[in-house]
C-alpha cells in the first residue's frame, strides 16, 4: 500500500502518456487506498458534529443524524474535488474534504441567539457567497499571508479549548456531576492514550491515535456507567439525510455576515492544502484550478445548509498521507468519497459516535484543538519578526479575538448582530488581522507585488514535507493527530512570501 514518498518536484515519466494523477488503479487497490484516506480523516470529520451537538444540547439521535449528513456531504464534495464538474467545480486533484473546526464557535453563538434554523440558513448564504467570490479570491490570495492565517488558526485552536473543557467538566456548575474527578480522569486517560500512540506508533497506524484514544475511553467509561448504545440498536441500517430537518432556514444578517467571514477563512485553509497537493503530485495549481476548488467549498455550504451538515474544507492530514504513500491518483480519493457517501447512508454508524461519553469526546477534542493552536504558532514562526508591523498585527488580532473568550459577555450591551460577529473569536481575529495587514503592508506607499498571470501556476508551498513530525515522518502535517482538520494547519502555505 505504501510506496516511496513523493518528491514535490516530481513529474510524470516522459515515457508515460498519462499523468500519475489521472491513472486509475485496479478496483481492489482503489477501495483499499480509498479506505485508508477515510480512516485518516474520519475522526476529524465526526468530531465537529459531536462537539457542536453537545454544546447546543442536542440528543444522541439528532447528533447521529448530523454525523450521517456530515459524512454524506463530505463524500460528495470529495468526489467533486477529485473528478471535477465542467469548468466550474473541483480542483481535479486528490483532495479530501471534511468538516472544518473554523465554523464551530460561530455556529454555537448563532444557535444560542437565533436557533438552528439560522445556523443552516447562514450556511446556505455563506455557500452562495463562496460560489460568487471563488474566482476573485483565487486572484488575491496574497492578501492572506502567514501573518494573517497564522494568527487566525492560533485563535481558532485557543478559542475551542473551552468547548473541550465544557465537554469534560460539564457546563452547569450547579449539576451534581459537574467537574467530577472521575470525568477528568477519563478525559486524561484519552489524552494519555493519544500521546502514547503518537510517541511509540509510527506510520499509518500512528495517524489513528485519536481513534484509538476514543476506543480506549469507551472501554474505561463502560464500567463507570457512562456508555449507552441503546439508540444504536434502534437505528436503521439505511437512511437518507432529511433536508431542512430543523425547519425552514432563517437568515439573520449578523449570522450571515459571521458565516461569510468563516467561508473566507475556509478558502485560506483550502488554498494552502490544494497548493501543497499540487506540488506533491507534480501538477502545480493554477488560479483557474484553485477557483474551481474553492467553488466546491462554497457548494459544501449550500449542501450543508440544505441537509443539516457542516462547512467543508480540504483536510491537511490527507496531504500528509499522499506524501507518505506516494499514491498520486485522484481516483483513489474519488473512492474515498464514495466510501464516505456510503457511511453517510448508514444511520447506525452515526449513532455509535453520537453515543460516545462527553468526557471521552472532550479529551480527544482537547488534544485536537490545542494542536490547531500549535500549528498556528508554527505558521507564525515563518513571519518576518524584524518587521514590527507584524508584531502589531499578531498582538492586536489575538487580543481582539480572545477577548470574548476570556471575558464572556463583554459585548452583551451591544446589539445582537455585534455580539454574533465580534463574539466569535475567529471572526474578530481574522477581521482585525486582515485590516491591519492591509494597513501595514498593502497601502499605496508600500510597493505592491504583481499578481500571477491567470493561467500560471501559483507560488510554491512553504510546507516543509521533511520536517520532524511532518508527512515524511508518517504523521499528519504539523505532527497533528487525526482529527485536526485542515483548518488547523492549512495556513503554512502562502502564495506570497511577503508578510
Amino acid at each position: 500500500m505504501a510506496a516511496s514518498p513523493v518528491s514535490p518536484a516530481s513529474s510524470p515519466s516522459p515515457a508515460s502518456s498519462v499523468h500519475p494523477v489521472d491513472r486509475v488503479p485496479p478496483v481492489s487497490k482503489l477501495l483499499t487506498l480509498g479506505l485508508q484516506h477515510v480512516l485518516i480523516m474520519y475522526t476529524g470529520c465526526v468530531t465537529v458534529p459531536l462537539v457542536f451537538g453537545a454544546a447546543v444540547g442536542l440528543d444522541a439521535t439528532t447528533i447521529g443524524l448530523l454525523i450521517n449528513a456530515d459524512l454524506l456531504v463530505a463524500g460528495v464534495i470529495t468526489i467533486i474535488q477529485s473528478l471535477g464538474i465542467g469548468k466550474v467545480l473541483g480542483v481535479r486533484l486528490p483532495v479530501v474534504a471534511g468538516a472544518t473546526f473554523a465554523a464551530v464557535t460561530p455556529m454555537i453563538l448563532i444557535a444560542g441567539e437565533y436557533g438552528l434554523q439560522a445556523v443552516y440558513g447562514s450556511f446556505l448564504a455563506a455557500g452562495v457567497f463562496g460560489l460568487l467570490v471563488a474566482v476573485p479570491f483565487a486572484r488575491v490570495v496574497r492578501f492572506f499571508p502567514p501573518v494573517v492565517t497564522g494568527v487566525t488558526i492560533t485563535v481558532i485552536g485557543l478559542s475551542l479549548i473551552g468547548v473541550a473543557g465544557g465537554l469534560i467538566a460539564g457546563n452547569d456548575p450547579t449539576a451534581d456531576d459537574y467537574a467530577l474527578p472521575s470525568h477528568l480522569g477519563l478525559a486524561a486517560a484519552v489524552v494519555v492514550t493519544i500521546v502514547l500512540v503518537m510517541r511509540f506508533v509510527r506510520g499509518f497506524f500512528g495517524q489513528l491515535a485519536v481513534l484509538v484514544g476514543l476506543a480506549v475511553g469507551v472501554v474505561i467509561a463502560a464500567p463507570m456507567g457512562l456508555v449507552d448504545f441503546a439508540s444504536v440498536g434502534s437505528a436503521s441500517w439505511v437512511g437518507v439525510a432529511q433536508p431542512f430537518l430543523f425547519g425552514a432556514p432563517e437568515f439573520p444578517p449578523a449570522a450571515v455576515i459571521a458565516m461569510c467571514i468563516v467561508m473566507l477563512v475556509i478558502f485560506t485553509e483550502s488554498t494552502a492544502d490544494m497548493l501543497a497537493v499540487g506540488e506533491l503530485v507534480g501538477r502545480p495549481v493554477t488560479p483557474k484550478a484553485l477557483a474551481r476548488g474553492l467553488a466546491a467549498d462554497g457548494l459544501s455550504g449550500v449542501l450543508a445548509g440544505s441537509f443539516n451538515a457542516f462547512l467543508d474544507t480540504a483536510f491537511a492530514q490527507n496531504v500528509g498521507l499522499i506524501s507518505m504513500t506516494g499514491v498520486r491518483s485522484r481516483f483513489v480519493v474519488t473512492a474515498a468519497g464514495g466510501i464516505l457517501v456510503v457511511l453517510g447512508l448508514v444511520p447506525k454508524i452515526g449513532e455509535v459516535f453520537a453515543a460516545l461519553p462527553a468526557p471521552v469526546v472532550g479529551g480527544a477534542g482537547l488534544v485536537m484543538f490545542a494542536t490547531v493552536a500549535a500549528v498556528g504558532i508554527r505558521t507564525l514562526a515563518r513571519v518576518d519578526w524584524s518587521d514590527r508591523g507584524n508584531s502589531v498585527i499578531v498582538a492586536v488580532a489575538i487580543g481582539v479575538g480572545m477577548l470574548p473568550v476570556v471575558k464572556a459577555g463583554i459585548y452583551s450591551n451591544f446589539p445582537s448582530w455585534v455580539q454574533i460577529i465580534l463574539g466569535s473569536a475567529i471572526t474578530g481575529a481574522v477581521l482585525t488581522a486582515f485590516v491591519l495587514n492591509l494597513l501595514f503592508h498593502h497601502l499605496a506607499w508600500r510597493p505592491m507585488e504583481p499578481e500571477p498571470a491567470h493561467d500560471e501556476p501559483l507560488a510554491d508551498t512553504t510546507i516543509d514535507l521533511t520536517a520532524p513530525g511532518g508527512p515524511a515522518s508518517g504523521l499528519p502535517e504539523g505532527g497533528m493527530p487525526v482529527g485536526a482538520s485542515a483548518s488547523s494547519d492549512a495556513a503554512e502555505v502562502s502564495p506570497s512570501s511577503r508578510q
